[in-house]
């Protein structure tokens, strides 16, 4: 079987494999059909930090527009794995790379399911919810973090992770650490609420975030003096 034989195949099994998240985009687009014609002409799109609308969009921006994002998402993640330089690697984290898309996918479902919740007036904390929904995202991904493989698509990409596996592997394992600890902080700032949480939630997320990046320089020079 010649190379493009094999990628309609794999793309094939994992599209099958995928059954769940596409029903559920499917399910989304289903509800913006039906509730259509039943939506304000201005949808909220926006919230701040009190909770307070400060940003609307269309009908058809409030019914489509998230879907539309979410099957994008999910495209991306389908397509990424076939064009990577790296693309044999997929297969040493397939599983976490699952977990992945089924999280993502699930996660903007839900905050699909929120917005439409305070469009029809039902009484939703959105933007405590989203808090609490984004920090248990990161708590997911962190904990598979560790997982990734060398690739130049997912993952913490610094020129020293692509340039050393050994430093993508330090990095990531501490990455991961970090994101499950930044994301534990962030659960109870979205209790917190308010400025006061975002700011926790805020500090928290860019310190999980821009640790894994000094940290992967400093142990790519610590490796290049090793091996001098």
């Amino acid at each position: 079987m010649n190379e493009t034989g094999k990628t309609r195949r794999g793309l094939g099994k994992t599209l099958l494999s995928d059954w769940p998240l596409i029903l559920i985009i499917l399910c989304c687009f289903i509800a913006g059909a039906v509730l259509y014609s039943h939506m304000p002409e201005r949808v909220p799109s926006h919230w701040n930090f009190k909770g307070e609308v400060d940003r609307y969009t269309s009908r058809f921006g409030g019914a489509f527009s998230m879907p539309l994002v979410t099957t994008g998402i999910y495209i991306m993640l389908l397509v990424l794995p076939l064009i990577d330089p790296r693309r044999e690697n997929y297969q040493k984290f397939i599983g976490a790379y699952r977990v992945m898309k089924f999280i993502l996918v699930v996660f903007m479902a839900f905050i699909y399911l929120v917005t439409m919740l305070s469009t029809f007036g039902y009484n939703v904390p959105v933007g405590v919810v989203t808090m609490a929904g984004v920090s248990l995202l990161f708590i997911v991904l962190g904990n598979y973090m560790g997982q990734i493989r060398h690739n130049y698509f997912v993952g913490i990409k610094t020129p020293w992770t692509l340039a050393n596996e050994q430093v993508w592997q330090k990095t990531h394992r501490l990455g991961g650490k970090l994101w499950v600890a930044a994301g534990l902080i962030s659960l109870v700032a979205s209790l917190i609420g308010g400025i006061t949480g975002l700011i926790i939630m805020g500090v928290s997320l860019g310190i999980a975030t821009v640790i894994p990046i000094v940290y992967s320089y400093l142990e790519f020079r610590r490796e290049t003096n090793n091996s001098g």
